[in-house]
């Protein structure tokens, strides 16, 4: 006769509960990975804006310098185009959060970004960043 073995499998698959926790792990990894992209393209457009402000700020320095007798409310573009750094040919301009192209108040010390509704563009809140903004 035939003697009956004992059914048992060793366990050597992964269990269905511990394939969704694996699932549910990389799923919150690349949901993490997606939100610290779209906060770095955030930063990065920041420090560029800020960049292109303290340019043209630089540029507003250095004409007042060598016109003391001009006010800030008289400056224009083409007067600063000359003093912008690495001989630029125009005056930068500023990609907002949404994609969108700001120019630069340049009458006005310091220099703001303008939103197109006759206000300054500043997403981050604060002037005192360095984002967005000349700063104090």
């Amino acid at each position: 006769m035939k003697a009956s073995r004992s059914s048992t499998w060793p366990s050597r698959a992964f269990t269905l509960v511990e394939m969704s926790i694996v699932i549910m792990v990389l799923m919150a990894l690349i949901s993490t990975g997606l939100f610290v992209s779209k906060k770095t393209d955030e930063w990065r457009l920041g420090r560029q804006a800020s960049e292109s402000l303290r340019s043209v700020y630089s540029a507003q320095r250095m004409y007042l310098a060598d016109n003391p007798t001009a006010s800030v409310g008289s400056l224009t573009s083409t007067l600063l185009i000359p003093y912008l750094p690495n001989q630029a040919t125009s005056i930068p301009t500023v990609k907002s959060l949404t994609g969108a192209t700001l120019n630069l108040i340049v009458n006005v010390s310091p220099p703001v970004i303008n939103s197109g509704s006759g206000g300054t563009y500043d997403p981050s809140g604060c002037s005192t960043d360095s984002l967005w903004d000349v700063g104090e």
